[in-house]
């Protein structure tokens, strides 16, 4: 007997906030032979559960006394998500809750599945207010974890705090082409195929799909004509401001998007080493860079907190692209769960202690690019002060004259913050800094 569409997304689901899965992985084991309406409705149900998750348990709180076992907490998570954020009726999100109880062999308790909804249903004029404490209402309100409201409301105050927190970005798919395949010949072949695009904000070679596509069945992406990557990372990419022939190194490098566009934008000359510290990953490096016909990079498993002699003063340009918590990025609403204050100062930490090694690397006259996939400052702007203090031998370059157009405005001192709610991109850190 096959699994109903709710059973599958309550595996996903119960896998993600109970056992600690990462929300992609568990979408692509449990997505896999089916289609695409029943995992578009799954993958819909699990993100926009997580986006809401602290105020679903919020409300439930009101209508549950008492702890309630993970599986049953679950299936009235993925209920009251349904009547509130997705539209389904109100008999149908009932009746599916209470039937899932009985699939997942919970049938002794689906009277109280069902009692819960229906008192959710009857109340549903009548909802509990917010606190009026703008930190509890901020995080409850948006399902953010208290140390990030706490330290957006610091940075940017209230208002703009709100309006970060309470963006939620389309989950579209970015593309960007690989030379010599150019944007007009992608929109040849999307219109043939009735996909729908819009045009990328700030890169003439990427296009936005409003709806994903399989990429495991696309000739495009299988014959390296096409790769998926944000704008904030062709961003990283051309703040490197790589020239023909350069020795540059991506020294935090997997899964291998930004060697790649490196390697592109230096038209395949010179040599880009690649440094992973995990071998699988490195191994998912290599077949990224040779789908996309990479020719001039050398991938290793090195440690970029460990000083290697070989390297000293070698490079044109060092790029570190470092492990960061993450919190930029759009459509991972699983990560906010994941981390603490705690974690982040151990991130900062790990951060500073690659780019005391991999700074030693850069030729004098050379550039160090420091990145993070993240809007916390004690990853990226105090990394930055304490960079700058720490080593007198670099400056920072005035970053405005590599950005886009649109974004120059949000540069300062050598360095950006992209914000989703601001910029419509993933929010990422970038510094770009000058060897003396």
């Amino acid at each position: 007997m096959s699994k109903s569409t709710r059973r599958i997304a309550y595996e996903t689901l119960y896998d993600i906030t109970h056992d600690g899965a990462y929300a992609n992985l568990a979408l692509k084991n449990h997505l896999q032979g089916l289609d695409k309406q029943q995992a578009d409705f799954i993958g819909a149900l699990v993100y926009e559960t997580l986006d809401n998750l602290i105020y679903i348990d919020y409300l439930l709180d009101f209508f549950v006394k008492g702890k309630v076992k993970s599986s049953l907490k679950t299936i009235l998570r993925m209920g009251i998500c349904q009547i509130l954020f997705m539209n389904v009726p109100q008999n149908a999100a009932c009746n599916e809750s209470v039937q899932l109880s009985k699939e997942i062999g919970k049938g002794a308790l689906s009277g109280f599945v069902n009692g819960v909804m229906r008192n959710f249903c009857r109340n549903l004029d009548n909802l509990p207010g917010l606190p009026k404490n703008d930190r509890e209402r901020l995080s409850i309100k948006y399902s953010y974890p208290m140390y990030i409201v706490d330290e957006y409301i610091e940075r940017f105050g209230v208002e703009k705090a709100e309006n970060i927190l309470s963006y939620r970005q389309k989950h579209s798919m970015t593309l960007r082409t690989v030379s010599p395949f150019t944007v007009p010949m992608l929109k040849s072949e999307l219109d043939k195929r009735n996909i729908k695009y819009e045009d990328s904000e700030y890169f003439d070679n990427t296009l936005k799909l409003l709806n994903g596509i399989d990429l495991s069945n696309e000739p495009l992406f299988s014959e390296g004509k096409i790769t998926v990557q944000s704008q904030s990372a062709m961003t990283v990419c051309k703040i490197c401001n790589v020239k023909d022939g350069y020795y540059v190194l991506d020294a935090c490098a997997a899964p291998g998007g930004k060697t790649a566009y490196i390697s592109e934008l230096m038209n395949n000359t010179g040599k880009i080493y690649a440094w992973e510290l995990h071998e699988h990953r490195k191994q998912i490096m290599d077949k990224t860079l040779d789908r996309l016909g990479v020719k001039n990079a050398v991938t290793l498993c090195h440690d970029a907190t460990k000083y290697y002699a070989d390297f000293k003063e070698k490079f044109d340009v060092v790029l570190v692209d470092a492990p960061c918590s993450g919190l930029g990025v759009t459509g991972k609403s699983d990560v906010k769960y994941t981390k603490s204050s705690e974690i982040i100062s151990e991130i900062a930490k790990i951060q500073k202690d690659i780019l005391d090694c991999c700074s030693s690397y850069v030729k004098k006259g050379g550039t160090l690019i420091y990145s993070t996939c993240t809007i916390s400052q004690r990853e990226n702007e105090d990394v930055y002060k304490w960079f700058l203090e720490a080593h007198k031998d670099f400056i920072y370059d005035e970053i405005e004259k590599y950005l886009p157009d649109k974004m120059k405005s949000c540069a300062r001192e050598g360095m950006i913050q992209l914000i989703p709610a601001l910029n419509k991109t993933e929010g990422f850190f970038i510094a770009r800094f000058i060897r003396k």
